[in-house]
């Protein structure tokens, strides 16, 4: 069995941007594939999660400049969050900060009470689904326009003229983009437009399977082989808490089972030998990458642990190819 193996992680728990660093760089050196974060505003449970949000670009830009090999990205970038235009010379200049190292998960946000937290509008689900749409041919539209010519777009809620589509991200024709969620309808058909990665965020083997099947059945009455684009990457989110005894696992289990805004999960508590069972079961079904969400980013012990005795149980210590190995682009 060989997956891919990033590292997923939520500051809005209660992070600062050093706590962020020491993970990324110890993810790196074990030799995790990524470093991926959540792009929420405030915590989901009673815990404020001091010193409270860092904001999801921001960290990674640093981070890009703080770290060599690792990927970097968000799981997801809420499209209520920013506008399309801005946020994709944001993951552009991440992309050229990192090398080529940037992901760009993107959502239709979910969380209320952060939007109206920080007085961001939230649109009903109908609506936010079609500003993500749009979202993402924007984005991707700015990307792959050639450089000297313009973009424009006249949509129901974006309206582009002329940009001049700068700067250009390293990677070629931009980041990968990862779309995910268990949605039966829209989600899997933008994941077929769009998306070089689906996610299947933090459920169970047998609901992902079904997720799966979605995606690829929606990739079929697209077309999307026609166009010559090889079908999305599919992926799994999973929680772990994982000790060397199983008072260690329970202890780190203890913040799973606090009141939270969190839809139901799947985790992983226990030995690093049933988070390998459970990783084996995700890729008979046909995931090739995995999201270990960890809860405690002060916790390294906890990264360790999964770089010493799961990793190579799974995959290579040394990184693997990237989604689409990045290209730097000729100068203009």
């Amino acid at each position: 069995m060989t997956v891919r193996i990033c590292v997923f992680t939520e500051p809005h728990r209660g992070a600062d941007y050093d706590d962020q660093l020491r993970f990324a760089r110890l993810a790196e050196a074990g030799g995790f594939e990524g470093f991926l974060r959540a792009d929420h505003y405030r915590a989901m449970s009673a815990d404020p999660g001091l010193p409270g949000p860092t904001d999801a670009w921001l960290t990674l830009a640093a981070l890009a400049r703080e770290t060599s090999r690792i990927r970097l990205g968000t799981l997801v970038t809420s499209a209520t969050f920013r506008l399309p235009g801005p946020l994709a010379v944001m993951v552009a200049q991440v992309d050229r900060m990192s090398g080529g190292r940037a992901e760009l998960g993107i959502g239709a946000g979910w969380y209320e009470r952060e939007h109206t937290a920080y007085g961001i509008p939230f649109p009903a689900v109908g609506e936010r689904f079609d500003r993500l749409e749009e979202q993402l041919a924007v984005i991707t539209g700015l990307w792959r326009t050639p450089v000297g010519e313009g973009f424009t777009h006249r949509g129901d809620h974006y309206r582009l003229v002329d940009a001049p589509a700068l700067p250009k991200p390293v990677q070629v024709p931009g980041p990968p983009i990862i779309v995910g969620g268990s949605g039966p309808r829209r989600t899997p058909e933008l994941a077929a437009r769009y998306a070089d990665e689906f996610n299947m965020p933090f459920k169970s083997v047998a609901e992902t399977a079904r997720a799966y099947r979605r995606v690829t059945e929606a990739c079929e009455r697209t077309g999307r082989a026609d166009t010559g684009r090889p079908p999305p990457v599919l992926s799994a989110g999973v929680v772990v808490a994982i000790g060397r005894t199983d008072a260690e696992a329970r202890e780190r289990a203890a913040p799973l089972h606090v009141k939270s805004a969190l839809p139901p999960e799947d985790p992983v508590v226990g030995s690093p030998a049933r988070l390998v069972d459970r990783l084996g079961e995700f890729a008979a079904i046909g995931a090739s990458r995995i999201h270990l969400r960890l809860t405690d980013l002060t916790d390294l012990d906890h990264l360790e642990l999964l770089a010493s005795e799961v990793l190579p149980h799974v995959a290579a210590v040394e990184p693997s190819a990237p989604l689409a190995p990045p290209r730097v682009r000729p100068p203009a």
